[in-house]
C-alpha cells in the first residue's frame, strides 16, 4: 500500500538493495511499480517464476535480460520456455557462441540443435544461424549435414562449415562445399588423400577446372595406383589440357605395365604427333608383335627417332619387323641400308623398290650386279624393268650378254629402242622445213609487215591525217593531177585563201608549184 501510494521514496534505489539482501518478493513488488522489467524478471528466476520471468524479459526486450532468463530456464530444465528466449539471443550474431556453448556445457545437444532449427524459420534470421545449425549437425546428427549444405549453401559460412566437416571426417560433405565454393583444388586433394571423398563423376567434374596443374599430375598418378580401370576414362577428360610428353615420362617412372594400361589413351592423342607419344606406342607395338599397326603408326606419324627404331628392328626375330627396318630406312634416305637387310631376307621386291626410289645408278647398277652373281635372273628382269628410268642401256646390254641373260634383257632393250625412235620422231618433226602453204602465209605476213615504209600508220587507222589524196588541177597542157602533196602530211590552215605565202589545200605555195 506504501509503495502505491504517493511517496517521494528512491523506489529503484530501495530495490536493488532488497535484491541485492535477497529479498526477491520485496523488489519484485518494487521493480513492478516502476516497470523495471529487466530487474523484475530477475527477481521472478530467483523466485522460480520462469514464465512470469519470460513475460517480463519480453517487456524489457534487450538481449542481456533475454540471455539470463535463458540460462536460468535451462537450468531448471525449463526448455521450452529457454527456446523462447534463446530465440531472442540468436537473432544478435555476437552472442551465439555463448548460447551454443551454455547449451554444450550443459549437455543438451539436442535441444540447441533443435533451438537452431527453430532459429532457421525467423524472418531476420541470419548466416551465423544457418552456419552453426551446420557446425551443430556435424557433431551431433551427420546424416543432415549433406541436406543442409545443399539447401543451404546461399547462407552459410562456408570456411566454418568445411572446417567442421573436416574436423568430423564429413569428407563427401566437405567435397560439396569445396565445388560449390569453386575451390576445385581442395575439392580434388580431399578426394585424393580420403578414400571415402573420392566419386569418380565429382573427380573428373572437378579436375578439370583445377588452377594449379601439378594436381593434373598428381590425379594421374593417383588414378594408376587406385583405380586403373578408369585410367583411360581420365586422360580422355584431361586430353586438351594436359602436357602429354610429360604424362608419358611419368608413365615410364612408374612402370611398363603402366605404359600397356595407357595404350589407349596413348593412341587417342598420337594425333599431335609427339616423338614421347609415337616412340612410347611404337614400343608397344614391337613388345605386342603387332607389326601391321607399327608400320600404321610409322606411316601417319614421322615424329621420332627413325634411325635408332630402325636399328633395333635390324635384328629382331620376326621378318615383318626386319622388314619395317629396311622400310624405315628407306624413308631416311639410307637405301644402301635398306637394301642389305632387304638382301640378307631375300626380300628381293622390296630391294628392288628401294632402289628406284633412290633414283641412284650406281646403286641400281650394283643391284643388277648382285642378281646376276646370285643367277636371279628373273629378279634382273624385273629390276630392269622397274628402274627402267634411271638404268644405262650400256650397263644392261652388258650384264645381259655376259650372262647369257639375252631373253631377260631383251623387254628392256626393246622398251629402249622404241622410246628412242618416239624422241628422234618428235625432234625431226620440230626440225622439218615448212611446206608450201606455211611459206605463203609467211610471205603475205611480211608483205603486210612492209607496209610501215608509209610512216607506219595506214590512212584508215589515222583517220585521214596521214597522206592527202591526190588533187586534179588545170595545167598549160589540160587536165592532170596535183601530186605534189602525195607523202607530205597535211599542214593545219592557218589564214583564209588569198593569203600570200599560205598552202592551199595542204600542198607547196602556188609560186613553187611545177608547171605540168
Amino acid at each position: 500500500v506504501f509503495v502505491n501510494g504517493p511517496n517521494v521514496a528512491n523506489i529503484q534505489s530501495i530495490g536493488d538493495r532488497c535484491f541485492s539482501e535477497g529479498l526477491y518478493q520485496a523488489a519484485k513488488t518494487l521493480f513492478t511499480n516502476i516497470n523495471n522489467n529487466s530487474k523484475l524478471a530477475l527477481c521472478h528466476i530467483h523466485l522460480e517464476e520462469y514464465r512470469e520471468a519470460v513475460a517480463a524479459a519480453t517487456k524489457a526486450n534487450n538481449v542481456s535480460t533475454w540471455k539470463h532468463v535463458c540460462f536460468a530456464c535451462l537450468r531448471s530444465e525449463e526448455f521450452r520456455l529457454a527456446s523462447t528466449c534463446g530465440l531472442e539471443v540468436i537473432k544478435y550474431p555476437d552472442h551465439v557462441d555463448e548460447i551454443v556453448s551454455y547449451y554444450s556445457d550443459l549437455g543438451y545437444f539436442t535441444q540447441v540443435v533443435s533451438l537452431f532449427e527453430q532459429g532457421i524459420g525467423l524472418e531476420d534470421a541470419h548466416i551465423g544461424i544457418f552456419t552453426e545449425l551446420g557446425v551443430l549437425y556435424t557433431k551431433h546428427v551427420p546424416e543432415k549435414v549433406m541436406e543442409h549444405c545443399k539447401v543451404f549453401f546461399t547462407k552459410l559460412n562456408v570456411s566454418k562449415v568445411v572446417r567442421a566437416c573436416e574436423r568430423a571426417r564429413l569428407f563427401s560433405s566437405a567435397v560439396y562445399l569445396y565445388m560449390q565454393n569453386k575451390e576445385h583444388d581442395s575439392a580434388v586433394k580431399i578426394m585424393m588423400e580420403r578414400a571415402p571423398a573420392w566419386d569418380n563423376d565429382l573427380f573428373l567434374d572437378s579436375i578439370v577446372k583445377v588452377r594449379n596443374a601439378e594436381i593434373m599430375y598428381k590425379a594421374v598418378g593417383y588414378y594408376l595406383t587406385m583405380h586403373p580401370t578408369l585410367f583411360t576414362r581420365l586422360m580422355e577428360v584431361l586430353e586438351e589440357n594436359i602436357d602429354h610428353s610429360r604424362v608419358v615420362s611419368q608413365l615410364r617412372r612408374t612402370g611398363d605395365w603402366a605404359l600397356q594400361l595407357a595404350q589407349p589413351y596413348l593412341k587417342s592423342v598420337q594425333k599431335f604427333n609427339l616423338s614421347p607419344v609415337n616412340e612410347a606406342l611404337n614400343e608397344l607395338h614391337v613388345e605386342d608383335e603387332d607389326y601391321e599397326a607399327l608400320r600404321k603408326s610409322i606411316d601417319g606419324f614421322n615424329n621420332f627417332n627413325m634411325i635408332a627404331l630402325a636399328s633395333k628392328l635390324s635384328t629382331h626375330e620376326l621378318l615383318e619387323f626386319r622388314r619395317i627396318s629396311a622400310y624405315v630406312y628407306r624413308c631416311n634416305k639410307k637405301y644402301s641400308q635398306s637394301i642389305e637387310l632387304s638382301k640378307n631376307d631375300r626380300m628381293w621386291k622390296d630391294c628392288i623398290d628401294t632402289a628406284n626410289e633412290s633414283q641412284d645408278g650406281e646403286i641400281i647398277e650394283g643391284l643388277l650386279r648382285f642378281f646376276c652373281e646370285t643367277s636371279e635372273k628373273e629378279c634382273f628382269c624385273a629390276a630392269l624393268y622397274t628402274c627402267y628410268s634411271h638404268v644405262s642401256p650400256d650397263v644392261a646390254l652388258e650384264l645381259g650378254w655376259i650372262n647369257g641373260y639375252h631373253n631377260f634383257v631383251m623387254p628392256f632393250l626393246i622398251n629402249t629402242f622404241r622410246h628412242t625412235h618416239e624422241r628422234l620422231k618428235k625432234l625431226e618433226d620440230r626440225t622439218a622445213p615448212p611446206t608450201e602453204e606455211e611459206a605463203a602465209q609467211d610471205s603475205i605476213a611480211q608483205t603486210y609487215g612492209n607496209l610501215g615504209g608509209f610512216g607506219g600508220t595506214l590512212m584508215l587507222e589515222n583517220g585521214g591525217g596521214g597522206i592527202p589524196m591526190p588533187t586534179q588541177v588545170p595545167g598549160p597542157g589540160g587536165a592532170g593531177i596535183d601530186m605534189s602533196s602525195f607523202g607530205v602530211p597535211q599542214q593545219p590552215q592557218m589564214a583564209g585563201p588569198g593569203v600570200p605565202g599560205m598552202m592551199p589545200n595542204g600542198g607547196m605555195p602556188q609560186q613553187m608549184m611545177p608547171q605540168m
